[in-house]
């Protein structure tokens, strides 16, 4: 089946930037929302990043009017029943994403495949609550979208091997290196880097170093582009505490248990970039 019309339901910080990549590869996309102003929200997120390309000259300017002539945005479901793919990109819940399936399974075409954008959730439970298991993948994504390259391919045990071959090759239409990965707690990325994320956090919570050290010590002397810390700022404490907690609960192992000081600063509020505070403070704008 050919893929060119695609469906993504939620704007947030995945959902948009996948829409725009997806319309910048030559794709009609439909974004949905639950509601008016998040839908607004989500539009004036995707026409801000397009004009800031162009004003920094990152983009011609008809790239952009060309992507952003292929984005419609809608919170009516009925509206992806013309879809050959839809990707869900909202929040890490099994109930809530198998809700939003449960809905769509009832108003797309029955060809259309499936495609969830989780980072942690089991993608065969997903599939088995779809409707549509052999016609069920995982896609990951990787924050921000426009920048990274990288895309996990996910197979549950369900997804029919057609599927799962037009889901990688839709990944590499994006300009996208997608990597193939079976349906297993954390995947390739989370399993190898939550737990290395927790261990910094422990290490900060035990007084070995303040947070400003240890991410320079691994960012000069492991080579990594960002310091342990700084990138869980950016991910989310809630969000590494979650995927910590996923990871502990399958492979019950103590190294993956998110430390007393991570689920602190959540209760808190400090949940990084995105709060203005985490193990350092954004509300001065650097």
């Amino acid at each position: 089946m050919a893929i060119e019309k695609i469906g993504v339901f939620g704007l947030g910080t995945m959902g948009h930037g996948i829409a725009i990549v997806t319309a910048m590869a030559g794709y009609k996309v439909l974004a949905m929302e639950a509601n008016d102003e998040l839908l607004k929200a989500g539009l004036d997120r995707m026409k801000t990043y397009f004009e800031r390309q162009v004003n920094k000259g990152r983009m011609e300017a008809d790239v952009s009017a060309k992507a952003l002539a292929n984005l419609k945005g809608t919170n009516i479901v009925d509206e992806f029943g013309e879809m050959d793919l839809v990707m869900e990109a909202v929040f890490e819940n099994m109930d809530v994403k198998c809700e939003i399936w449960s809905m769509l399974n009832k108003v797309c075409k029955p060809q259309a495949i499936f495609a969830s954008n989780t980072s942690s959730l089991s993608v065969t439970e997903m599939a088995a609550r779809s409707g549509r298991p052999e016609r069920f993948v995982g896609m990951h994504f990787f924050n921000p979208v426009p920048v990274m390259k990288l895309v996990e391919v996910i197979r549950a045990l369900q997804t029919a091997s057609d599927v799962y071959e037009s889901a990688f090759a839709f990944a590499e239409s994006l300009g996208k290196k997608p990597v193939r990965t079976p349906d297993s707690p954390g995947f390739i990325v989370n399993r190898l880097l939550v737990p290395y994320l927790i261990d910094a956090a422990r290490v900060y919570e035990q007084g070995l170093a303040s947070a400003e050290d240890i991410d320079n010590a691994m960012k000069l002397g492991a080579g990594h582009p960002m310091g342990p810390l700084a990138l869980i700022d950016l991910i989310g404490l809630d969000v590494a505490v979650w995927v910590g907690e996923i990871l502990f609960q399958e492979f019950g192992e103590a190294r993956m248990l998110p430390p007393p000081i991570l689920r602190k600063m959540v209760r808190a509020g400090y949940l990084g970039k995105k709060s203005g505070k985490g193990f350092y403070d954004y509300t001065s704008g650097q």
